[in-house]
């Protein structure tokens, strides 16, 4: 499957004076048999004004990052579930939304948010061996809305907020924090938030209450 991605970049002010930066998206999609398929998505400064039609884990988001004080674009899209729809959100934001997988330990005991490039393969011994916890799969469904109030394909450290007990454990792989912006959901998938690093390490997640632990990921065979 051939893809060629083409952009253009503009700034309007909407009717009640918020700025929308635009960030035509657009690609031709060619199968045989199919026809040129077109998307686009705009790049917005901060919440939306109407929250109609918004879940109510999304609206608290952007209450939590107002009330901190930091800024982010915003961009709505289809549901993206999966690292290829992300890819194309990623062109979009100008960063990478990060690979976010919600483990557990055997026991289920331990539970843990990892933050990763999402081009890297995941090996749960190499995790195990850094944080000594042996047997690490996916956590059930359930945990994850119990504590992150997030559902499978919108995994996000914004979850973090929802976990007021602090059950969960946050890791960040080293090559994460070398950007200079984070990209990840807002508690659901189908908007996509572009944050400053600094910010989300030095206010939000001490508004959490939550530390965090730098592992190093190699993810080669």
């Amino acid at each position: 499957m051939n893809r060629l991605f083409i952009f253009a970049d503009f700034s309007i002010i909407h009717g009640r004076g918020e700025r929308i930066y635009c960030r035509m998206f657009f690609y031709n999609q060619k199968r045989t048999g199919d026809s040129k398929k077109m998307q686009q998505m705009e790049l917005f400064d901060g919440r939306p004004e109407n929250a109609e039609g918004r879940l109510p884990r999304e609206v608290r988001t952007y209450d939590f990052l107002d009330d901190l004080g930091i800024g982010y674009k915003r961009t709505d899209h289809e549901r993206a579930d999966n690292m290829e729809a992300c890819n194309e959100i990623d062109a979009v934001l100008g960063v990478i939304i990060c690979k976010n997988l919600f483990l557990c330990n055997r026991q289920k005991t331990n539970f843990y948010l990892l933050m990763m490039p999402g081009k890297k393969k995941f090996k749960t011994k190499e995790l195990s061996a850094q944080i000594n916890s042996a047997r690490l799969s996916f956590a059930d469904p359930e945990d994850m809305l119990k504590f992150l109030d997030i559902e499978p394909g919108a995994v996000s450290i914004m979850g973090l907020m929802n976990d007021k007990d602090h059950m969960v454990q946050l890791l960040i792989d080293e090559d994460v924090l070398e950007g200079e912006y984070i990209g990840c959901h807002p508690c659901v998938c189908t908007s996509s938030l572009k944050i400053r690093t600094s910010d989300v390490i030095e206010k939000f997640l001490p508004a959490t209450g939550h530390e965090y632990r730098t592992v190093h990921l190699v993810g080669e065979e």
